[in-house]
């Protein structure tokens, strides 16, 4: 299970990162060149979902509790914006979601 978690953490911060270096460049006015990172990690984040244990759509529905409760946690780090109670609730619950999702019993 930590491991599952570990890699949809790892996932999530490569989609952030790929996401985030653009913005930088058209919000900021920072370089084009972030742009070639940028595309390294989106590549990473898609390669990491492949990793993942279980049927693609089940690993797509889960990952997002994750990347939300990974975003919120980069609100904090990266924007320097605390998150309130509701933000944490919120990712709170999209975690619980998340592992409804990946940890419910299955028959074979």
């Amino acid at each position: 299970m930590l491991k599952t978690l570990f890699l949809f953490a790892l996932t999530a911060v490569a989609e952030i990162v790929g996401c985030y270096l653009p913005y930088l460049w058209l919000k900021a006015g920072k370089s084009a060149w972030l742009l070639l990172p940028a595309a390294a990690s989106l590549a990473l984040f898609a390669w990491l979902l492949t990793l993942h244990p279980t049927a693609a759509g089940r690993i797509y529905a889960a990952y997002g509790g994750v990347y939300i409760g990974v975003a919120i946690l980069w609100l904090w780090v990266v924007d320097g914006i605390k998150p309130t109670g509701w933000d944490l609730l919120g990712a709170g619950v999209a975690m619980l979601g998340m592992a409804m999702i990946m940890f419910a019993p299955r028959s074979a």
